[in-house]
């Protein structure tokens, strides 16, 4: 009579092994989807082999629903902080230019892509071990209807210590040329947008009707944001608009960006001097069908030490901002934004790997599974990341200097726009059917589980289709709800307490945008 609990016991945990070795075996075949066009970011530049630290001068990340891979590489361009990549829906790498050069899938020079803005600036940077040191100053554009061509807009400084920018230029690349690892188009390289004094960097985002772009980039020492439009008929005439600021004799400007959901475009900037630098945040809400601001705000903290980053949690509901030495978090999602300040982060002094080389604050990146990544300005062998950039504070968790490089970078950044956004007819547009994305095809979630089995609870990681809600189910075998939540946009990690279900198999289930997926998880 005895032997029979021992039994049914022993018949229990191989059941459970049998649906964890199923449940693995599914989540292995998950793991390797990949995100998409903003799938990739490369590090690195030709120095460091002599040090034991490192195993090689570059590193390719690539980014899927549940996180990453990191390897080295041997690719040949170096990178500085401007970088732009395009890789296809698959999430294979098409195309990268760190500003003095476009590669194509092969590492090397792409088909007439070599020589872009040639002047003092970019012959002092665009050498063997360096690329365009100025972040946001090269961005890849798929054309409005033509899926085969990608327009590259990008700056250069104006002389050889000058970090201003004499204007927007453009380069067209055709992916079908060379045999399709693609080429600029003859007579398409280097061609004026428009010639003006900007600050260095730009900012993209979709407009409204799902198929042309906005192009924003600054004129310098002032306020005024220049607005172009990229539809099928080419550039529109820049306009430019004041968010309502006085003119100062800014020091260095910062990031720009656009939140993901385009809806508030912000950037900073600093001045004074060092001990004592003021650190202004300029946001405003931004109009996809009219390319018009409102509601603009100016947003400040004091700081001794100088700064750059700035980027827009997934969800588009806080504002991180950082110096080298600190890391700031603002809640734009509600009515008094100044009073939602929030320090999450002291940089704790770490050399990476020894002095002098201090693995500080610079450069903030969204990444396609949903984590913001930090660079450092100095050349180091350790990157940050804010492990939840939708919590509020310190629940944000950043990890600072917590994912080793087989290389040496510095400053790196990498800038894709939301090239998933998708159109919006409730701000008075028509939605205009683009070619250049697949927006509407089916969407594999990438549902992964863990602890699985567990017992109080599990996290579960998972891909949206970026710029759409979803649906969170739980069910039990009974099919009785569990739990349901909705998901935010770009959102990819939530956590389930489950300490007051019973024992067993449980059903987890995602909707969105008219797809669904499910994956089960066991509780012992």
């Amino acid at each position: 009579m005895k032997a029979k609990p021992y039994c049914d016991s022993i018949m229990q945990k191989l059941k459970y092994t049998v649906i964890l070795i199923i449940l693995l075996f599914n989540l292995g075949s998950n793991y390797s989807y990949s995100q998409g066009m903003n799938s990739h970011w490369l590090l690195g530049y030709d120095v460091g082999l002599f040090d034991t630290n490192v195993v090689s001068t570059k590193a390719v990340f690539q980014f899927d629903s549940l996180g990453y891979s990191l390897d080295p590489s041997n690719f040949k361009m170096p990178f500085r902080a401007a970088q732009s990549t395009l890789s296809d829906e698959l999430g294979n790498l098409n195309m990268v230019t760190n500003g003095c050069w476009i590669a194509d899938a092969t590492g090397d020079t792409m088909l007439n892509g070599g020589g872009l803005l040639q002047n003092s600036f970019s012959v002092n940077w665009c050498d063997a071990i360096s690329g365009i040191p100025m972040a946001h100053t090269s961005i890849f554009v798929p054309h409005p209807i033509d899926s085969n061509l990608v327009y590259l807009l990008h700056q250069s400084g104006t002389s050889s210590s000058n970090y201003k920018s004499s204007g927007l230029y453009f380069t067209l690349v055709d992916k079908t040329l060379n045999n399709g690892l693609g080429g600029v188009v003859t007579g398409q390289k280097n061609q004026l947008v428009f010639s003006m004094g900007l600050n260095p960097g730009m900012s993209v985002c979709k407009h409204a009707n799902g198929r042309d772009w906005w192009v924003l980039t600054m004129k310098d020492s002032s306020d005024i944001v220049y607005v172009n439009l990229l539809s099928p008929s080419g550039f529109s005439a820049p306009v430019g608009y004041s968010l309502g600021f006085s003119p100062a004799a800014i020091n260095f400007i910062g990031q720009m960006n656009f939140s993901p959901d385009g809806r508030k475009f912000a950037y900073s900037y600093y001045l004074g001097n060092f001990g004592a630098f003021n650190y202004y945040t300029r946001i405003a809400d931004f109009d996809r069908c009219s390319g018009l601001f409102s509601n603009s705000i100016q947003l400040t903290f004091t700081d001794p030490n100088p700064g750059l980053g700035l980027c827009f949690s997934p969800d588009s509901k806080k504002l991180y901002i950082s110096s080298t030495r600190k890391i700031v978090q603002f809640n734009i999602d509600t009515s008094n934004i100044a009073a939602s300040l929030d320090t999450v982060a002291i940089n704790d002094g770490y050399y990476s790997p020894y002095p002098p080389l201090q693995s500080d604050f610079w450069l903030m990146t969204l990444a396609a599974n949903g984590k913001i990544y930090i660079s450092s300005g100095s050349s180091v062998i350790d990157l940050h990341y804010i492990n939840y950039p939708d919590s509020d504070g310190v629940a944000c968790d950043i990890m600072q200097h917590s994912i080793r490089l087989p290389c040496y970078s510095i400053r790196g950044h990498v800038y894709h726009p939301n090239y998933y956004l998708g159109c919006d007819t409730t701000l008075g547009c028509p939605c205009l059917v683009s070619t250049g994305l697949n927006e509407n095809g089916k969407h594999d979630f990438s549902i992964k589980l863990s602890p699985n089995p567990g017992s109080a609870g599990f996290e579960i990681l998972y891909l949206l289709p970026q710029n759409k809600n979803g649906i969170l189910s739980v069910y039990d075998l009974q099919g009785r709800l569990m739990h349901k939540q909705s998901l935010p946009p770009w959102s990819a990690m939530q956590h389930i307490p489950t300490s007051n279900w019973a024992g067993g198999v449980y059903q987890v289930r995602i909707e969105s945008d008219g797809y669904f997926s499910t994956s089960k998880w066991v509780k012992f």
